[in-house]
């Protein structure tokens, strides 16, 4: 770790260091860090270990870099870092740290809350970040109102929320059919969630299972694929999903 430390310390130096590294800011490097992320959560699906290695490394470099640009102007250090996240889990977890029995993993989303009262948050849904992908954003917002009770008793409501969206969309004009497509989406998240569905997950997969059998309809057609129409791409496509399973 320390050598990490003193690479990145290298790469920020005014005089001496990359140009590049210096020039950068935490609104700059941000993009970086998410995307780093979702190479990590792609290397898991995949089941890559020598990925994931790789994957975290990167993730773990942007720590590193965010923790530098904030001890370049005085702000904290990576050591901060460390120790801010040592004590949060040690608080969260009285039951393993502290002197609660040992059923006080139940503590957790109680010991969260009253962690953002203390910051003298204005509302419930405070501190969702606004830099989430916009699918597991919507998750979260709902999980939080779940919380003060604003929530529908079991999955029937999401559902028929679903239908409601979409007869709006029927009926929307062109100024307010991207917002009724937005609440329908939010919809069909409110829905996944009561039915113990991961959405941003699920529609990961998805992403991967289309990209898988699209590429197989490109193999099996070869160059003619472009030409063909639209009904024998969907007879090739249905050939392909069958093979799929």
């Amino acid at each position: 770790m320390g050598r990490l430390l003193t690479i990145m310390q290298r790469l920020r130096d005014p005089q001496h260091g990359c140009e590049w590294d210096v020039a950068q800011t935490f609104d700059s490097i941000a993009p970086y860090t998410i995307e780093e992320a979702y190479e990590v959560a792609d290397a898991i699906a995949r089941r890559d270990m020598a990925e994931i290695k790789d994957e975290l490394g990167d993730l773990l470099l942007q720590v590193v870099f965010h923790a530098q640009i904030a001890e370049d102007i005085g702000a904290f250090d990576f050591k901060d870092v460390v120790t801010s996240i040592s004590d949060k889990m040690e608080r969260r977890h009285p039951h393993i740290f502290g002197d609660a029995g040992h059923s006080g993993h139940h503590l957790w989303e109680q010991i969260k809350a009253d962690e953002r009262r203390a910051k003298a948050a204005n509302g419930a849904l405070d501190g969702v970040a606004l830099g989430l992908p916009a699918l597991l954003r919507a998750e979260k917002l709902q999980k939080r109102a779940a919380r003060t009770g604003f929530d529908w008793p079991d999955e029937e409501g999401p559902r028929a929320k679903i239908d409601e969206e979409l007869r709006e969309i029927e009926d929307a004009g062109p100024d307010t059919l991207a917002e009724e497509f937005g609440d329908l989406l939010f919809a069909v998240v409110n829905w996944a969630r009561h039915r113990g569905i991961d959405p941003e997950a699920a529609l990961r997969t998805a992403n991967g299972k289309f990209e898988r059998r699209f590429a197989a309809m490109e193999a099996e057609a070869g160059e003619a694929f472009a030409a063909l129409d639209l009904d024998s791409k969907e007879a090739l496509w249905q050939r392909v999903k069958h093979r799929d399973g």
